[in-house]
């Protein structure tokens, strides 16, 4: 993953953090690629869904089957899972579905379980879902509600590589297509080796240690007066007042918790730092705050919003 280190950790810490994310960007940029680079090192199974307007509930979650020759008639439905049972989910533009889809996707992330003719089935204990959106073309599209993007535990944008990187990604597809002309395709599925797959009894134990990382009461109170500004922005300035018109739920409170000391696990250290806290936010936060027409009139972003957060709030 040329050029996008920082999507790359976003992903892991997601991983480590047993949250899910949603990745914003134009096409092209390696959105999918990421999600099946993670899930090729992650033992388990992978399941894409392409999102479409026609999509059915049934056609994530899975369908009871008519088995004719049943011969007792307990037997005669049988439980066909659906992609969702798997344990990477890649929901590829999510917000091409209606809003029965995503409302029986949000009940997979959220509880865990999907529920199908009055039964419930629990779904993998490794469950991860990585959507993603075109934030421009918006022609067919169903915007999530604010309640299901504060099921997703960051918002990750992805943007253009920088000249040098594309040129590498340009040199490196090169490279890759001299290579699988020049040999069959039984020689270049190489079989991954075992030390890089990540086996589903060491992602627990990654979840094990990070519960115990520290965090001191004064990045306790720094993570709530981060939030609480979110809703109370009159306490910063009059402009941020103008711009945001709610502010983050509880959910983000506990996800800056969770991915900081995720962020700290990753960098060695038993315990968490007000840095951590600042480097994760706008990935925490920029999808649970909801901006007024002012902010768009002056082309504030959610960025904008939360570095003006930042800077006001001091650890």
């Amino acid at each position: 993953m040329i050029g996008q280190q920082s999507l790359v950790r976003m992903l892991l810490i997601a991983l480590l953090c047993d949250g899910h994310v949603l990745l914003e960007g134009l096409p092209g940029l390696a959105k999918t690629r990421a999600v099946r680079e993670l899930a090729r090192h992650v033992e388990g199974e992978f399941s894409r869904i392409q999102f479409t307007p026609d999509l059915l509930p049934s056609d994530i979650t899975g369908s009871e089957i008519y088995q004719q020759h049943a011969t007792r008639e307990e037997e005669q439905f049988r439980f066909r899972p659906g992609p969702v049972f798997g344990n990477i989910i890649l929901a590829d533009e999510i917000n091409r579905a209606s809003a029965r889809v995503q409302s029986a996707l949000l009940e997979a992330m959220e509880e865990r379980h999907v529920t199908v003719a009055g039964k419930t089935w629990p779904l993998p204990g490794v469950f991860m879902v990585l959507a993603t959106q075109n934030p421009v073309d918006q022609e067919g599209t169903w915007p999530l509600p604010e309640a299901q993007l504060d099921r997703f535990l960051m918002k990750v944008l992805v943007d253009y590589p920088s000249r040098e990187n594309e040129q590498k990604v340009m040199q490196l597809v090169r490279d890759e297509q001299q290579q699988k002309y020049q040999q069959t395709a039984a020689e270049t599925t190489a079989a991954e080796p075992e030390s890089l797959m990540l086996t589903q009894q060491e992602i627990a134990t990654c979840w094990q240690e990070i519960s115990a990382i520290y965090v001191a009461p004064v990045v306790e109170t720094y993570i709530i007066n981060l939030v609480e500004m979110t809703r109370h922005p009159q306490g910063v300035s009059d402009t941020l007042a103008s711009y945001i018109t709610f502010g983050a739920s509880p959910r983000g409170t506990l996800a800056l918790d969770r991915c900081g000391r995720a962020l700290a696990w990753l960098e060695g250290r038993d315990a968490v730092l007000p840095e951590d806290i600042r480097l994760i936010a706008p990935a925490v936060l920029r999808h649970r705050l909801m901006l007024s027409y002012q902010a768009n009139a002056d082309n504030c972003s959610p960025d904008d919003v939360v570095r003006m957060l930042l800077d006001a709030v001091v650890a």
